[in-house]
């Protein structure tokens, strides 16, 4: 039995029911998305924080740190925390005191030491995260929600993973700056948790490859006994490899632009303002497979070429948008990456009406893809949602019937762009490692097919356009050229969705 029952394959022969199966093989391949293992929300901790010029216990704060990290990993593989809502809240009076006077609102960034510990083995993590403009009300608590992803971890060795919070800074920046400008920030603060806070997040468990437990369990997570951070460098890396000018080029694609789109993803409810910060974004790219279901001539066909895959092009983390939890609505945090897809034409031999073969060519125009990862659970602050969408056209040439050329015209496509968008549900992961993807979509009519006053579109519309064509893609984990030692280079490729047993 196949996991998608709509869906049938036998070996790597797959029945192409008609055009809609060809039109959907390449522009419906979306890149990341993401949705991590679920958390069980934010971590509240208490903290005490100062300046240079003031005693680093002078001020008190309260931390809500929230991150999703999986279940389980695999040894020498890398495991993507992540991505990691901050929040650091502080009393408007403590702030007036660190601040020029007269100031109104501040940007600001966190730089958080979190120690991974494994098998009596630790060493430091660097979380560095980024809170927009947030307006300083006249009195009452002030509340800086920072936002981001994070490095990998990748461990040498088998056992459970312990990652905790120790000491951060906070830069806070003048909120009218250009971003470009570089002036010192107005203040930096230090904090500390106070005495009794163990400052845990998180917790998963690294097996060897192929999910192989060791002989012997590991003990529980421990720091060496004189405290310091590091251990075996083979066991435990955080830091990302520098680039090799003799590496491969393990993504021959050009990075995506374009603007982001997050509009199809979950919205934030009525309540307090929004806050949107636009962000430099980090390079990637990974393979996807898919199938795609054909409503009217119940059929399916593979989405991308399993020998010669495209690859998809991410710029991960370009925008985030936060909104911190009050008593007008619950927590909010999405993070944007923008992606692209560029397929040359695919070409394929179908079926129409059960018998007559046909082959055609098409051409895909995509627009960008904007994969929106986030929570919209008030108060868990958990990863919920992932979403990707983007618009695609296509254009039908060089079909024939049953080896006869049928002449469609130069401009057989369809009458206008339609959505594509595809939720990852709770099984795909963030963009740096992928997961399966599902969405539905609706082709609209065809225009311009036909010659010589020959008018073809009625048939392509009838035989191709309509809702309910369902879409299953999976995306495997992203290979990042600028560190490929602590990604999955050269990009992998996912199984074809469908082709796994049911357990």
């Amino acid at each position: 039995m196949h996991t998608q029952t709509p869906v049938t394959r036998a070996g790597r022969s797959v029945k192409v029911a008609s055009v809609a199966g060809l039109a959907l093989l390449a522009g419906l391949l979306s890149g990341g998305g993401s949705a991590a293992d679920e958390s069980p929300g934010p971590v509240s901790l208490a903290a005490a924080c100062g300046t240079e010029k003031s005693d680093v216990a002078a001020v008190a704060a309260a931390v809500a740190l929230s991150v999703d990290v999986p279940d389980s990993g695999e040894v020498d593989r890398p495991v993507q925390p992540g991505p990691v809502s901050f929040g650091l809240t502080l009393s408007r009076a403590d702030l007036a005191a660190l601040l020029p006077e007269g100031a109104e609102a501040v940007v600001s960034r966190a730089a958080l030491k979190v120690k991974v510990a494994q098998n009596g083995e630790s060493a430091e993590a660097s979380w560095e995260l980024n809170a927009p403009s947030t307006p300083l009300p006249a009195d009452g608590d002030v509340t800086l929600v920072h936002s981001g992803e994070v490095p990998y971890v990748t461990f040498g060795s088998a056992g459970d993973v312990d990652f905790s919070l120790g000491e951060f800074t906070v830069e806070l920046r003048s909120a009218t700056a250009a971003p470009e400008e570089s002036a010192p920030p107005l203040a930096t603060v230090t904090c500390r948790l106070k005495e009794g806070e163990n400052g845990h997040v998180a917790t998963t468990h690294v097996t060897a490859p192929g999910g192989i437990e060791p002989s012997s369990s590991p003990g529980t997570p421990a720091t060496p006994a004189d405290g310091a951070a590091g251990g075996k460098d083979k066991d435990i890396t955080v830091e990302p490899a520098a680039a090799d000018e003799d590496d491969p080029d393990w993504c021959p694609v050009e990075p995506p632009v374009g603007d982001v789109d997050g509009s199809e993803a979950p919205q934030p409810p009525p309540g307090a303002p929004v806050k949107e910060t636009n962000l430099p974004g980090v390079f990637m790219c990974a393979n996807a497979l898919g199938l795609a279901n054909v409503q009217k001539l119940n059929g399916a066909m593979i989405i991308n070429d399993p020998d010669a895959p495209a690859l998809i092009s991410v710029m991960s983390t370009k925008r985030t948008t936060n909104r911190k939890a009050s008593e007008e609505g619950g927590l909010y945090t999405r993070i944007d990456s923008i992606a692209t897809l560029d397929l040359p034409d695919a070409e394929s031999t179908f079926l129409t009406f059960g018998f007559q073969p046909v082959t055609a060519k098409v051409s895909f125009e995509n627009g960008p893809m904007t994969i929106s990862i986030g929570s919209v659970n008030p108060g868990t602050g958990k990863v919920d949602f992932s979403t990707v969408y983007f618009q695609q056209s296509l254009r039908l040439h060089d079909v024939r019937i049953n080896g006869t050329p049928l002449d469609v015209g130069d401009n057989c496509r369809t009458s206008k762009p339609f959505k594509v968008v595809l939720d990852g549900g709770d099984s795909y992961k963030n963009v740096a490692l992928g997961g399966v993807l599902e969405g539905e979509v609706d082709i609209p009519a065809f225009t311009g097919c036909g010659s010589g006053g020959e008018d073809l579109n009625p048939l392509f519309t009838a035989s191709i356009s309509g809702p309910g064509n369902r879409v299953f893609m999976n995306q495997a984990p992203t290979c990042n050229p600028a560190n490929p030692t602590r990604s999955y280079c050269p990009p992998p490729l996912p199984e074809l969705p469908g082709t796994k047993p049911s357990t």
